[in-house]
């Protein structure tokens, strides 16, 4: 049976079994995940939504333990992993695995360091968890795509939830039995649309993923039954919410070949299919003659590339920040006229530019099917007839293409400085790269909240 082989996947793997570079990716993917989280510590859609559950935090037997990322507040496990995970996608900036575009980091490491405080977990089977529960996630995501987000399902949110439950359940020491238990419980909690894109509404289902997911291996601990076969029963969540199930990539190659190596991390705050283009905006907007100078003279912007392009982000007229990061109209506008491509251009206050939306509107899809999702190929016209373009083959943050190490360090600096944590980001970026050697994963949160007044 599927969940039976993928639940004694998870019991078995042992961390002498992963690879020198699969562990330097999870890693990679932390120092990602604490950049994101910090960068987003005190949006209003993480302020509002702590003011919503902080009467409803309990403290239970163990204390109000677990801490948010960049806050002073203290929660339980739950309300806290759910918290963290919606901080850490708030923006869209966390990681990507390639095909599915899943974030995979957010539910599973929100989930691990909030159990993490709860109880001493060693660096290197916080690890072990992190690595196992991306893997799982990522193959139930592989098994499902594309056609289950093409049908408006949050592919993150839907697919986390199992993450976070397998990371947990190998924390907790789960027995295969327990795993199915595990992965049932996680099935009857896994929700999320694409229509809440775009909206506050998103950051519920991804905040759900991690606490849904931590609380399926709690339950499954404590005896708490599933079905048998929760992914491929006749009414098993594979069957349920899948147009075809691609069993193969559920488990193919398991383990050899590792889930995390297809992991990516963005340059910018937007959807991902957005990176080539931006990166060929830039380009042109760093001409000696500025783009900016002459706007007014441009007739027409055309961006070729992948239907899919056109499919994620055709959105013109947005009229806030957070929808800003889905529209190829906004961010080739906001590029081209400030040279920029962080935070603040991706904002409320930069979405209300009558400049930046009047340029956006000039902008006109080309598909070109024969492209990869990761090229681009924009050009401006003027109104003399003249044009210029830039072609990009691979997008920076691609797999081609990926950041460094160093840029990952970069980022991290630069978020937690937008965030106004407080927090000491190169403190937090050494811990980060030997927690593999941590005696207890949980006191790396002690790095990552502001230091007490």
């Amino acid at each position: 049976m599927h969940t039976a082989r993928l639940a004694h996947f998870v019991e078995a793997l042992q961390w002498q079994a992963i690879p020198s570079q699969v562990r330097h990716e999870a890693l990679r993917s932390l120092v990602n995940y604490f950049a994101v989280a910090l960068g987003a510590c005190h949006d209003p859609t993480v302020e509002k939504a702590i003011r919503v559950m902080l009467p409803f935090s309990s403290t239970g037997s163990t204390g109000s333990a677990a801490t948010l990322i960049g806050r002073p507040e203290r929660f339980d496990m739950l309300h806290a992993a759910s918290l963290n995970a919606m901080a850490a996608n708030v923006y869209d900036f966390d990681d990507t695995h390639i095909p599915t575009i899943v974030h995979p980091t957010a539910p599973v490491a929100a989930a691990l360091l909030a159990l993490a405080q709860t109880r001493p977990i060693s660096g290197a089977i916080f690890l072990l968890a992190f690595v196992a529960g991306v893997e799982v996630e990522c193959r139930i995501a592989n098994a499902l795509s594309p056609g289950h987000y093409a049908r408006g399902w949050h592919i993150t949110s839907t697919c986390g939830v199992f993450g976070a439950a397998a990371a947990t359940a190998k924390v907790l020491g789960l027995s295969t039995q327990e795993l199915v238990w595990t992965f049932g419980n996680a099935a009857a909690q896994s929700a999320g649309l694409v229509e809440t894109l775009g909206s506050s509404a998103k950051s519920i289902s991804v905040g759900n993923a991690a606490r849904n997911g931590l609380l399926s291996a709690l339950l499954a601990q404590a005896g708490f039954e599933g079905p048998a076969a929760p992914l491929e029963g006749a009414f098993g969540f594979l069957k349920v919410v899948g147009d075809t199930v691609n069993w193969s990539a559920l488990e193919g190659e398991l383990p050899e070949r590792w889930q995390l190596q297809r992991n990516t991390y963005k340059p910018y705050p937007c959807g991902v299919v957005l990176n080539p283009v931006i990166d060929a905006c830039l380009e042109l907007a760093a001409q000696p003659e500025p783009i900016a100078r002459n706007a007014d003279a441009i007739t027409r912007i055309e961006i070729t590339g992948h239907p899919l392009l056109r499919q994620r982000t055709d959105r013109p007229g947005v009229t806030s920040g957070r929808q800003s990061q889905v529209s190829a109209q906004h961010a080739v506008g906001v590029v081209l006229l400030r040279q920029r491509a962080g935070l603040p251009e991706f904002s409320d206050a930069a979405v209300a530019d009558p400049a930046i939306r009047a340029l956006g509107a000039k902008l006109h899809f080309i598909d070109d099917t024969s492209m990869s999702v990761d090229a681009a190929h924009v050009r401006v016209i003027f109104a003399d007839g003249a044009a210029v373009e830039s072609r990009i083959a691979t997008a920076r943050g691609s797999l081609a293409n990926p950041l460094t190490d160093a840029e990952l360090e970069a980022k991290l600096r630069t978020l937690c400085e937008y965030g106004q944590s407080g927090v000491d980001a190169n403190r937090l970026i050494a811990a980060v790269w030997v927690l593999e050697h941590s005696l207890d994963a949980g006191e790396i949160m002690a790095l990552a909240t502001p230091p007490v007044q």
